[in-house]
């Protein structure tokens, strides 16, 4: 198609000439949703001797995308999606919080002042590749990171940059963001297709608890209850698994002294400092079986918070909350003021942990306990029938099938060490580690570990855990987890060569 000097109109679309012999291509696409005003879809082609045939194919290819409803039907950025998303989107004011946090910090600046009809897969690739480089976006030449924007004298906390990656719990989060707000925009027909499901999601980080292990959860203990108020928050917490916004919600007539339950029905959320009441995090009421001695420490504590009320001339009310910082508990504790709180706690122990941890730690000791994974997921309030806690505490739970099988390993008959396979040789190594469960301390971690070989939990080939990882796992000294490894190693259990990991050494199958 010759083009003319001035704009060359067709019955659908238009070629106009640019200058220096360049063609734009606009082809008329109905009304803005969001303006009012015709929107068109526009393309510019090279100038060069093919440009004319070029300009009618881009036509023709518009044109098609308009006839099949796969053209963007609005100009809109990606912040007139976002905002128009949010305002439509029900969810609880703290989810909506984090989601706005993450759009001010991490999309608008980089993807905000896009067209949503030029995002694709590509697009969305490197911008989550970006924040994979560095959470700072910073343009890779030498900076220093100021401790404040004002005019201020340097000291130690003004330091060079050095990039750090957006974690992997955050990339998911914005993908669902963007993938929410442009689900929105396909099903309000401002665009053909969902570019969003054309990017690679970020992978699911894998789940690491990390709960205290039990002698930093006494030294925890210990240290929380130079404060009876604090030493019963945190002692509740660590054998309940409860958030902490559901404790700061609870209230006395919700625990039943008689049957020894605890009665989860709300939380308390915050926001800056702005605090509310709502349902729990799942929206589900669950009801915890306390312990004896929990049940002992919360009728001492109940009689001393009524001491404490009488001795000031109040009462105390059926209905007050457990843990308040009201004299007469008519308000609830906020959940900032507890983490905080029990950070510096942690800190001034020698540890950087968090609040949440004593959760894990409820959970992960319940499972070493035998309790079943539907029985933990109840108590914490997982959903998904326990799925959820499955995924979270898999490793804990890998362990503790490890122990049922070296306890039913350790209870089996011990075969006699002479017995052959028929040809002269011994069917077991002389060295055997068959002994009773309640002998030697190296002797029961042997047996342990000799069950998990034979389940299958520790395959042959892979690598066995060091002397430093059993020690800490077993809690012996290192001189006994070397005494259980050389017991492995003469009983061809594992392969132990000098200056290398030791491996699971390969079982050849017997034959029938």
């Amino acid at each position: 198609m010759a083009a003319g000097s001035g704009a060359r109109k067709r019955s659908r679309g238009e070629v106009e000439q640019r200058a220096g012999g360049a063609l734009r291509v606009r082809v008329y696409a109905g009304l803005d949703p969001l303006s009012g005003k015709r929107h068109y879809l526009t393309e510019t082609v090279p100038a060069g001797p093919k440009a004319a045939k070029q300009a009618e194919k881009v036509r023709t290819r518009l044109l098609a995308e308009v006839d099949e409803r796969r053209n963007p039907r609005t100009s809109a950025t990606v912040n007139q999606l976002l905002v128009r998303y949010l305002g439509v989107l029900k969810i609880e004011d703290t989810t909506r919080n984090g989601y706005e946090r993450l759009i001010r910090l991490y999309i608008r600046p980089l993807l905000g002042d896009l067209s949503i009809g030029r995002i694709d897969g590509e697009t969305l690739d490197a911008y989550y590749a970006e924040l994979r480089r560095c959470r700072a976006r910073c343009d890779r030449r030498a900076r220093v990171d100021h401790r404040t924007d004002d005019e201020h004298e340097c000291d130690d906390r003004c330091a060079r940059h050095v990039c750090e990656p957006l974690g992997a719990s955050y990339l998911r989060q914005i993908h669902t963001v963007l993938n929410g707000a442009f689900t929105r925009a396909v099903r309000w027909r401002w665009i053909g297709t969902n570019p969003v499901r054309q990017a690679e999601p970020p992978p699911q980080p894998p789940p690491d608890p990390q709960p205290p292990s039990p002698s930093q959860a006494a030294r925890i203990v210990g240290a929380a209850w130079n404060d009876p108020d604090w030493g019963m928050f945190v002692w509740l917490a660590m054998t309940t698994g409860a958030r902490r916004g559901e404790l700061c919600a609870l209230r006395w007539d919700r625990i039943d002294f008689s049957t020894g339950v605890v009665d989860i029905r709300t939380a308390v959320a915050q926001i800056n400092t702005r605090t509310w009441e709502k349902d729990t995090k799942t929206h589900q009421r669950r009801r915890i079986v306390a312990d004896p001695q929990t049940l002992a420490l919360l009728r001492a504590y109940l009689q001393h918070a009524a001491q404490t009320c009488a001795s000031l001339g109040i009462e105390l009310a059926e209905d007050s909350f457990v843990f308040s910082g009201a004299p007469d508990h008519s308000t609830w504790m906020k959940p900032d003021t507890v983490t905080q709180r029990y950070s510096r706690m942690c800190e001034r122990l020698g540890w950087d942990m968090h609040i949440h941890q004593l959760r894990h730690y409820s959970a992960t000791e319940l499972i070493a306990a035998g309790v079943d994974i539907r029985t933990v997921a109840g108590r914490l309030g997982h959903g998904g029938g326990g799925t959820t806690t499955l995924r979270v505490y898999s490793a804990w739970v890998a362990e503790a099938d490890q122990r049922a099988a070296s306890s039913l390993a350790a209870r089996m008959p011990v075969l006699p060490v002479a017995a052959s396979n028929g040809d002269g040789t011994p069917a077991l190594p002389a060295a055997t580690i068959d002994v009773p469960y309640s002998d030697s301390p190296y002797r029961q971690i042997a047996a342990d570990l000799r069950a998990a070989i034979r389940c299958g939990a520790l395959a042959p080939g892979t690598e066995f855990p060091t002397v430093r990882s059993l020690s800490a796992r077993y809690s012996v000294s290192e001189g006994t987890a070397h005494r259980a490894m050389s017991l492995l190693s003469e009983a061809g259990e594992i392969v132990v060569s000098r200056g290398r990991r030791a491996v699971v050494a390969d079982r050849e199958p017997a034959e029938s």
